[in-house]
């Protein structure tokens, strides 16, 4: 505590120095915070004043909260490595996107040593947003964190379920998110390779630009009602691009998701 009353900024690790450990470590030494970081490449080095040290138990020693950006792979040797450093009053902010149970598990693991947790997960992309990209936190400490980085200008949505559910809420949008990515890729590169490329993107955006919270479930209807018209036209679809030299993952899967809900395969409704 200051002596004006005022909470001292605590000071921050951060492991993992890609696109969003970068972009937060920069954020947080603008702001006037104290930053340890700390990445298996000895080539990425963050601006100064953060301070880079030579593992991830030099970065915990030093940090009152720290970041894990490592990306999901490597979440659980992250905390290994630092796990001598662990203690209580630290914060460990898990913030890759992993599985709901490998979140519990690392939880599990934190929390053992006395130190804390939250289950952390960044719902947009960071350029442009840097620390206020939307998040969403869980755990029994994840008001702590929304109001730690609220001071620096993030915004935390705090749910009230135990770690693991953000992870869930994050994987749960990109079976929308990045599906749709994915099947844009798809659909532009095949444009391009019949040089309607330009076509094909106005296209995709003017059918984006209309849809609305209300379109939801017409779209679940309508693809239940006409699957099995749909799959022989993405099964079409498919065949198509293959003949093109285009990879056609996306429409390939999409007809086999839409035979199955016409009948052709187990499972013909939504419901659990």
């Amino acid at each position: 505590m200051s002596a004006q009353g005022i909470p001292a900024p605590p000071v921050f690790g951060v492991l993992g120095l890609g696109e969003t450990g970068m972009d937060f470590t920069g954020r947080l030494v603008a702001a006037g915070a104290q930053v340890y970081t700390y990445d298996l490449d000895p080539a990425l080095v963050a601006p100064s004043p953060a301070v880079r040290c030579t593992d991830e138990r030099a970065v915990t020693a030093a940090a009152d909260v720290v970041l894990s950006v490592v990306t999901a792979r490597n979440a659980a040797a992250a905390v290994d490595a630092a796990k001598d450093a662990l203690r209580p009053g630290l914060l460990w902010a898990d913030l890759n996107t992993a599985e709901p149970q490998a979140m519990r598990d690392l939880d599990a693991e934190v929390t053992a040593t006395g130190a804390d947790f939250v289950d952390v997960s960044i719902m947009a992309r960071v350029p442009g947003r840097s620390i206020g990209v939307p998040m969403i936190a869980s755990g029994p400490h994840a008001a702590r964190f929304a109001e730690i980085l609220g001071r620096f200008g993030a915004h935390v949505d705090v749910l009230d379920a135990p770690a693991g559910a953000a992870a869930e809420r994050k994987l749960l949008r990109s079976v929308f998110y990045k599906g749709m990515a994915s099947a844009i890729v798809e659909a532009v590169t095949a444009a391009r390779a019949r040089g309607v490329g330009d076509w094909s993107v106005d296209d995709i955006g003017r059918e984006l630009a209309g849809l609305d919270e209300t379109s939801v479930l017409p779209i679940i209807d309508a693809t239940i009602t006409h699957a099995a018209r749909r799959a022989d036209e993405m099964g079409a679809t498919a065949a198509m691009l293959d003949g093109f030299g285009v990879p056609s993952d996306m429409s390939a899967a999409s007809a086999a998701q839409l035979r199955r809900l016409a009948g052709y395969g187990e499972g013909t409704t939504l419901d659990p």
